[in-house]
């Protein structure tokens, strides 16, 4: 599968400029309020990571969180509103999918995206739950 602009894809963190990132994430209003480092530390921790790339910006990312045996679960899906609609999203999406063979992924995903995930495969649950434990972004104890 292919997009439609020419990008590169990287499923490790190596190079990424989290700053800027950071930067792009606020200026495209996707920052869930994580520091450069936190972010940075979540990608770090996770099962798998794809970054989609152009002229050395990231322009898309996701990550997997996974036990390595049958649960996984899908967050941080984001692709820069200027180039949406182009296969980004699906792209990165495919190749974090390829490394879970056998497991349940699941993902929580807002109305105005929902269709987008439908179209690759993903079956509504209606009955998804969340928590906060403690403060948002406090992990001392």
């Amino acid at each position: 599968m292919t997009t439609d602009i020419p990008a590169e894809f990287k499923e490790d963190i190596s190079g990424i400029d989290w700053e800027a990132l950071k930067s792009t994430l606020q200026a495209d209003q996707f920052d869930n309020g994580r520091s450069a480092e936190q972010l940075r530390t979540s990608f770090a921790a996770s099962f798998a990571v794809c970054f989609a790339i152009v002229n050395g910006r990231v322009i898309g990312k996701a990550r997997l969180i996974s036990d390595g045996v049958c649960n996984a679960y899908l967050v941080d899906v984001w692709t820069l509103t200027a180039y949406r609609n182009q296969g980004i999203a699906r792209e990165v999406v495919r190749r974090l999918l390829l490394r879970v063979p056998g497991q349940h992924v699941y993902l929580q995903a807002d109305d105005d995206v929902a269709d987008l995930y439908v179209k690759l495969g993903f079956e509504r649950q209606p009955n998804g739950m969340s928590q906060v434990v403690g403060k948002w972004l406090n992990n001392s104890v």
